[in-house]
């Protein structure tokens, strides 16, 4: 497995090289606290429509700031090992913040892609890809796959 793991240090030069390669770039984020089908479906669905998918992850303090003290489940360095190993993701970059608007604004992809349980108005950086000329893609949900559902049944 290649060493899919990026930083925003090394980022820039990644850029420079994808775009002179003339590859289209897709990028999504999430917590990916519990990865499940659903997941996976949204990732391969995502690198399809580029040639490099990178994925967005939410840091330990992000996902506590956004879903409670409670979680994340899965320690971050856990979650990007998984993902590092889904053969759809190219690369994984971890930002702190709650919204990953200062990435997509220094990534410009080609591609920004959710699942369809956001819509178009909620997608923070949606309007950055359009001005460049970019697609927003939402991705329909595979059915009865959720981290919360899933956390909901073990606590039961």
């Amino acid at each position: 497995m290649k060493n899919k793991l990026i930083t925003l240090k090394n980022l820039s030069g990644l850029l420079s090289d994808l775009k002179l390669k003339k590859l289209d770039i897709v990028f999504t984020n999430g917590c990916f606290d519990i990865i499940h089908p659903g997941h996976i479906h949204i990732l391969q669905e995502a690198k399809s429509h580029g040639d490099i998918l990178i994925v967005g992850l939410n840091s330990d303090r992000s996902v506590k700031n956004l879903k409670g003290k409670s979680r994340p489940i899965n320690m971050e360095s856990d979650r990007i090992k998984i993902l590092c190993y889904i053969k759809h993701v190219d690369y994984v970059i971890v930002f702190n913040e709650d919204t990953p608007k200062e990435l997509i604004e220094l990534i410009e992809p080609n591609f920004l892609v959710k699942g369809g349980d956001y819509n178009k108005s909620e997608i923070v950086g949606a309007d950055l890809v359009e001005k460049n000329k970019g697609s927003v893609i939402i991705i329909d949900l595979l059915g009865g796959y959720s981290t919360s559902s899933i956390i909901d049944r073990l606590e039961k």
